[in-house]
């Protein structure tokens, strides 16, 4: 924690947005597949499925507006998420 106080200071106001990837709905997860078998056999029968993703959290400098998420949105599609399999969300934290 002093550690992101002291890049506050160095850089002044740091906001984080938060991105979070999934598999579109149509892909196979068979990650996600195997982890809901394993509920089950764990005793977790109440669960019924899981799909399996990724998030990041992307600290910028300065606030984050409108114009920060837009950008945030061009790293996801062009770095942190494949569009032709995966689907990304944002939001600021």
């Amino acid at each position: 924690m002093a550690e992101l106080y002291r890049n506050e200071e160095r850089l002044g106001e740091v906001s984080k947005i938060i991105v979070n990837v999934m598999l579109k709905g149509e892909i196979h997860d068979p990650q996600g597949e195997a982890i809901s078998r394993a509920c089950q056999r764990l005793g977790f029968g109440d669960v019924v499925g899981v799909r399996q993703g990724k998030r990041f959290e992307v600290e910028l400098r300065g606030p984050a507006d409108e114009g920060a998420l837009t950008r945030v949105g061009e790293l996801a599609s062009e770095l942190l998420a494949n569009p032709v399999i995966e689907e990304f969300v944002l939001h600021e934290e």
